[in-house]
């Protein structure tokens, strides 16, 4: 349920609308706005009586949130989320925020070559995995807390942010002590009990669709953490398994505007996974700006031939160079620009 305050509500009228939803036994979340404050409700599991609300000073209107996640749609909230990083970074808002790396910190010079490098083409977070959910149980799993601490040097070197992978709640805190964004990842989208401690986390998180979610799982997913009272969500799309057979996964470029349409949170693309064709990344990258993504989550590697994981769909450095040329001429046409890397971060700490 929403309260919309008239134009003008007093705080006093608004801190009573809170203390009536929480003497109903419910959660009373304000949201101050441009022209006026709305007041949601949450706890709910079905239908609450409005009629006492209604009944209040400063009360406009109260709206039933049709959609089973409420805090996540535009029902709730009209305006788009614009979730802040460190360094004065936004996603969400008018820059296309690129994201890239390799899939999984293999050793210190790995690690920061790949750094330097997506950094010089002008990618503003590195991405790499610490923690590895692997299908086989053989593969290279990450190198675990050694790999954190080889982000957390990158970071001090480079200024890049760091977006990292939490693959259970006993990782959670040390993850948290390094990333700037917290990733969940596709096999992770239905782990509850992780995102019910992300609700805790106040670290933004980043939320990739699961293999075979639909658009409706995946913004239940998100609400989760919501709930928990962590509104910095960040949507990935990373492509959904289907009957198709000639790409790794099938990359789901309709699912952006949907959910933008849908969904007050941001949304990102990771053509990498979409495909899992390093020759696609180019122009599934160049769809998803297209079609209107807030970001790209990109796979890059100095010697993807030899990576220990996802080698195949890892650009080489010169080719991630001319990705961000290219996009920096697809953005504007759309109304967006490329979000520069801005050195007044570089060595901020770590």
């Amino acid at each position: 349920m929403l309260i919309v305050m008239r134009h003008g509500a007093s705080d006093e009228e608004v801190r009573r609308v809170c203390d009536v939803i929480i003497e109903m036994g419910y959660q009373a979340r304000p949201m101050p706005g441009r022209q006026r404050t709305t007041v949601g409700l949450v706890g709910n599991d079905g239908r609450v009586d409005g009629s006492r609300i209604e009944a209040l000073s400063g009360v406009q209107e109260v709206i039933h949130v049709s959609k089973p996640y409420k805090q996540v749609s535009r029902e709730w909230k009209a305006e788009s989320t614009i979730v802040s990083l460190p360094g004065g970074l936004t996603i969400g808002g008018e820059d296309v925020v690129v994201m890239a790396g390799p899939c999984s910190v293999e050793s210190e010079q790995q690690i920061l070559a790949a750094a330097e490098a997506v950094r010089e083409a002008g990618a503003t977070v590195l991405r790499a995995g610490a923690f590895k959910p692997r299908s086989s149980p053989y593969s290279f799993q990450g190198l675990g807390v050694e790999g954190l601490h080889l982000l957390r040097l990158a970071k001090a070197e480079t200024g890049l942010l760091i977006v990292t992978e939490a693959m259970d709640a006993e990782q959670l805190d040390l993850v948290v002590e390094v990333a700037d964004v917290v990733q969940i990842g596709a096999r992770n989208m239905q782990n509850y009990s992780l995102l019910k401690e992300l609700g805790h986390a106040r670290k933004p998180v980043l939320l990739k669709r699961g293999l075979m979610a639909t658009i409706e799982e995946w913004l239940l997913s998100a609400e989760y953490v919501l709930s928990g009272g962590n509104a910095e969500v960040i949507l990935c799309e990373r492509g959904i398994r289907t009957f198709e057979t000639a790409t790794r996964n099938t990359f789901d470029v309709s699912a952006i505007p949907v959910v933008k349409k849908l969904s007050h949170l941001p949304v990102i693309a990771d053509p990498s996974h979409g495909a899992g064709r390093r020759d696609m990344v180019v122009p599934m990258a160049r769809a998803a700006v297209a079609a209107g993504a807030d970001g790209l989550l990109i796979e890059v590697h100095c010697d993807p031939d030899h990576a220990l994981s996802d080698g195949a769909q890892s650009m080489f450095p010169p080719q991630f160079d001319r990705l961000m040329a290219e996009l920096r001429i697809i953005a504007p046409a759309i109304g967006r620009s490329i979000c520069v890397e801005q050195t007044t971060r570089r060595g901020w700490g770590s």
